[in-house]
Order: C-alpha cells, then sequence, then structure tokens
C-alpha cells in the first residue's frame, strides 16, 4: 500500500471561526464599482471583466497570488523557488436589500459563504463618471457589531462553527481605494470616517489599508521596466510612495490565521503553508503523512535569526554561535521558521 500523502486539513492548538485548513480564501466584495475586480486583476496578473456597471462580476472568479517573500531566494538562487500561495476569489457587488432578493440576492451571500475573508473594498472619492448603485457615496455600513469581534469561549466559537456559517465571523481588511493624487499627497477627507466607523465597530487601525487602484495600474505598466518605474515613483511622490499590492497580499494571508515555514537547500526553496498554532508534527505531515507518523524532532531556527545572523552566507555557523539553531518535539507550535525536518 503506498505511503499517505499529505492532507488538507492540519490540526491546530489555536480555536478561532471559520475552517482550519491551509487551502483558505480571500473574497474580495464591495458595492458595485468601487474596484473589486480590478484589485482581483492586479493581484492575480489575471484579465477578469471590470467594466463600470453594476453586476459586471457574476459567477466569482479565482485565483492565487503569490505571498512575497524573496530574501532566501535571492541569498542562494536555487533552481526551483516554491512560495506560499494567497487564493483570492473576486465576488459580484453588494447591494441593499440583497437578503431579500435584490442584485444576485441569495446567490451572492452564497458566494460570501464560500470564502473565509475578506477584502472589503471601499471607494473614497467622488467620480461623476462611476457608476454608484445608490447614486452617492456613503463609507459608513450600518451598526451592527459583528460576531467576530464578541467574546467567545472556545466551545461556543466550536459551535457557532459547526452549526452557523454566519458571514460576520470572517476576518475583513478594509481596503479604501484613494484617487492617485490622494494617495500620492497620503490625504483624504474619507478616511477618518472610514477609520472611526472600523475601530468603533471592533476592527483595528490595521486593518485599514488605503491604496490606488489608479496608482497600481500605473505602476503595472512598468511590471517589465525597473528603471521606468523607479523613475515614474520619483516623479510621482518623491520616491516615497510605494504600491501596496505586497503589504495587501500578506495582511490577507495573515488574517485567515496561515503562517508558512521554509524548506531550504541548494536545490529548491519552497513554502509549506499551515494553520497558525500548527504543531511540529502536523506542520511536517504537510509535506508527507510518513513524515507526521515518524516524527522525532525538527531542528529550527527563527526566519527573523536567520535574517539578521547570516551574513550573507549559506552556513548556519553564526547562528549556531549565537544560540539560536535548536532542537524543538512534538509540542513545538510551528512559527515562522527555516526548518530541516528529520525522521
Amino acid at each position: 500500500m503506498p505511503p499517505k500523502k499529505a492532507t488538507e486539513d492540519v490540526k491546530s492548538n489555536v480555536v478561532a471561526f471559520g475552517r482550519v485548513r491551509k487551502n483558505l480564501k480571500m473574497g474580495c466584495v464591495g458595492l458595485p464599482n468601487v474596484g473589486k475586480s480590478s484589485l482581483f486583476n492586479l493581484l492575480t496578473d489575471q484579465n477578469a471583466a471590470a467594466e463600470n456597471y453594476p453586476f459586471c462580476t457574476i459567477e466569482p472568479n479565482e485565483a492565487r497570488c503569490a505571498v512575497p517573500d524573496d530574501f532566501l531566494c535571492d541569498l542562494w538562487k536555487p533552481p526551483s523557488m516554491y512560495p506560499a500561495y494567497l487564493q483570492v476569489t473576486d465576488i459580484a457587488g453588494l447591494i441593499k436589500g440583497a437578503s431579500q432578493g435584490e442584485g444576485l440576492g441569495n446567490a451572492f451571500l452564497s458566494h460570501i459563504q464560500a470564502v473565509d475573508g475578506m477584502f472589503h473594498i471601499v471607494r473614497a472619492f467622488d467620480n461623476d463618471e462611476v457608476l454608484h448603485v445608490d447614486d452617492s457615496i456613503d463609507p459608513m455600513l450600518e451598526n451592527d457589531q459583528p460576531v467576530r469581534d464578541g467574546s467567545w469561549t472556545s466551545a461556543e466559537i466550536e459551535l457557532i462553527n459547526e452549526k452557523m456559517q454566519l458571514i460576520t465571523t470572517k476576518p475583513t481588511i478594509y481596503l479604501v481605494n484613494l484617487t492617485q493624487k490622494d494617495y500620492l499627497r497620503q490625504k483624504s477627507k474619507y478616511l477618518p470616517l472610514i477609520a472611526k466607523w472600523v475601530t468603533s465597530h471592533g476592527g483595528l487601525p490595521r486593518d485599514i489599508i488605503p491604496f490606488s487602484i489608479e496608482f497600481e495600474e500605473k505602476v503595472y505598466t512598468f511590471k517589465d521596466d525597473k528603471e521606468g518605474s523607479e523613475k515614474w515613483l520619483q516623479k510621482n511622490g518623491g520616491g516615497k510612495v510605494k504600491s501596496r499590492l505586497a503589504k495587501i497580499v500578506t495582511e490577507g494571508f495573515e488574517k485567515l490565521g496561515l503562517q508558512y515555514y521554509f524548506t531550504a537547500g541548494e536545490k529548491e526553496i519552497r513554502c509549506w503553508t499551515i494553520p497558525r498554532g500548527c504543531l511540529a508534527p502536523q506542520a511536517a505531515g504537510v509535506i508527507h503523512g510518513d513524515f507526521e507518523r515518524g516524527f522525532i524532532k525538527a531542528e529550527v531556527v527563527a526566519y527573523q535569526d536567520f535574517h539578521d545572523l547570516c551574513e550573507g552566507g549559506k552556513s548556519m555557523g553564526p547562528i549556531k554561535a549565537a544560540g539560536k539553531y535548536r532542537q524543538e518535539g512534538r509540542g513545538y507550535e510551528v512559527k515562522d521558521d527555516v526548518a530541516p525536518v528529520k525522521k
């Protein structure tokens, strides 16, 4: 009988709302024409329809984007490199009355239920050329407290996960789409209003990421011209304003309770995605089921320690000398580590 392969479900010590898996999804949600499909295209390098009319997106578009983390690859330059990925879904625009059948009705709500977290895109500018389904811009949302921000015991969270599929349990990042002008000058009259609503409803300032579709699309035109990109950024913003796409992907990945560890060598560097709170044997099992069953110990070094102490080389000597290279057993909760696994 062939050995058991790695599975999608991974055990975690952390009790949280939603599924505990390594292939979780973030959904792009928001009102029609706020930039959802444009952002999806930028994140995933796709060409999903992004026209200026409601319900341009009918069925959800799905793709994945690499989580940016190039330090080890730049250091060792192996022939093969496998990053961690964030799965992203572009969902049709939400309109008032969806639960009563307006717009795409319950089909829309089922699309949101199918994802594990949300990028809530909010358009923070006036533009007569962009259609708005309610004929006005109002960044404030209804004043209900999300379930995810309540105080719950582990048993209550497990019961809610089992019996209910509440949208308000899903972790949310608020992406505030500014004009290029506002983004370059880092000012918007709408940002304080949006920040006030988010923080008064259990969110944190870090849950808000201002960005600009207009700016990102311009930067994207220079994707194969690094010198041209640097010149344009220097001219527009003095070189101080950068793309936020990498931050959006990284924050989305972390918001889902995901993390990764590296296996690294001369032939390949690979990221292995695991849920936060995953123990060492289960993390090893993501590579192959035999590794979990035969797990003895893991030799690990924290990613940041490796970054700070490797001195630009491949030797673990300086790291061991600093006492940062260690052995961990079956009860070790894996962090963002560089870890050769032994069985």
